[in-house]
């Protein structure tokens, strides 16, 4: 079985499990990785996801054995097809996906990922830090209980505010500044105008903790 999941009451724990070949992104482990990541992503219960990995390597990458000419171009284009699709839909799902050590060429300096690309050199947790490629570097005796606090503390804001975020946020960086502030304050009015929303200012003004619907209701048009 290459992939295990666990379910919490208001998120998902995917786990890469195939130690034995490092975790490598196979044919079979990114199409059961599409599969998982969604299977029920339409439940307003689902607040998170969390990718994580049996063995102390999260993943070595693409399985050299299946990039060989044995298997032909054909093949070699349905993995990397599938690999972006799954890389994609991270970005793209309704809730927030943590994972650890997920690299995105986008979170790096042009100078560095090329630099990566160019001689192949492994980087150490403080560079990628440093870079931006990680988010937080934390003790490995820590990773568990660090990894379920950030969780545990998206899961106490609202589903679809999130939601409403997220998406945002993808489109914006792609956008020049002028389209970018559109996008937000149009985002931002679609928000007030969601019951959770307004039940998010009725709280602070009331100085109490939120009460979700994680529905998508509207309070007003």
């Amino acid at each position: 079985m290459v992939m295990l999941v666990r379910l919490y009451c208001d998120f998902r724990r995917i786990i890469l499990n195939n130690p034995k070949k490092r975790n490598a992104l196979s044919f079979a482990m990114l199409t059961s990785l599409q599969e998982n990541i969604l299977t029920g992503i339409d439940d307003k219960d689902l607040r998170v996801i969390i990718i994580s990995a049996q063995g102390p390597v999260f993943s070595s990458g693409h399985d050299l054995k299946e990039l060989t000419s044995e298997q032909g171009r054909d093949y070699h284009s349905r993995v990397f097809r599938t690999c972006s699709e799954v890389m994609t839909l991270i970005q793209d799902l309704p809730v927030p996906v943590i994972a650890m050590e997920w690299p995105l060429e986008e979170a790096v300096p042009r100078k560095v990922a090329m630099e990566m690309l160019f001689t192949g050199r492994p980087i150490t947790a403080q560079e990628a830090l440093l870079h931006g490629l990680v988010s937080k570097v934390v003790r490995e005796e820590c990773l568990e209980e660090e990894t379920l606090a950030i969780a545990r503390r998206i899961c106490e804001s609202s589903r679809p505010v999130v939601a409403l975020g997220k998406a945002a946020f993808q489109r914006q960086m792609a956008q020049s500044r002028d389209a970018a502030y559109a996008t937000a304050t149009a985002v931002m009015v679609d928000n007030l105008a969601l019951y959770d929303g307004q039940e998010g200012i009725q709280a602070f003004l009331e100085k109490r903790r939120p009460l979700w619907t994680n529905s998508t209701e509207r309070a007003h048009d």
